[in-house]
């Protein structure tokens, strides 16, 4: 968890200090990848990683004006929410759910029924994702709560 926070703080430091939506789009793909292949590599997939958050700036340039919280701004619902987080690369059902229940407990983004539709990520007192993790104490229950998933699933 703490790779997927760090990289884009280190992704931005290789670009200069900028995370810039257009910057991002507009770089050469091969040097764009380089990026994320430099030790420590970004990604444990880095070329599919660096192909992927490309398209996302590409699409936050062109379509949110290059402004990445236009992608959550005036959201009507929490269904429009995790339908608009849907069309992003990278963001399957699950993502979506995780990312809406974050902006929903720790930055205020909570459209009507957004709870709901971040199931069940958007439930309070269940460390489940990266949503509920605030503190050194919250990041140790998420983790045991995968540990205890993955001990079920292989239980099966």
């Amino acid at each position: 968890m703490e790779k997927a926070f760090t990289s884009p703080y280190e992704l931005r430091s290789r670009l200069g200090g900028t995370l810039d939506a257009a910057t991002i789009a507009g770089y050469d793909p091969d040097a764009f990848e380089e990026l994320f292949r430099t030790p420590p590599a970004l990604h444990r997939f880095p070329a599919a990683m660096a192909k992927r958050v490309q398209e996302l700036g590409r699409i936050i340039a062109a379509e949110y004006g290059g402004d990445a919280s236009a992608v959550w701004a005036g959201v009507s619902s929490g269904s429009d929410l995790i339908a608009r987080l849907s069309k992003l690369p990278g963001f399957g059902a699950q993502k979506a759910a995780i990312f809406a229940a974050l902006l929903g407990k720790q930055l205020g983004v909570q459209p009507a029924g957004w709870r709901e539709a971040a199931s069940p990520f958007g439930e309070d007192g269940v460390y489940r994702s990266v949503a509920d993790v605030v503190d050194d104490a919250s990041l140790a229950k998420v983790r045991s709560y995968k540990q205890q998933m993955k001990a079920a699933a292989k239980a099966k």
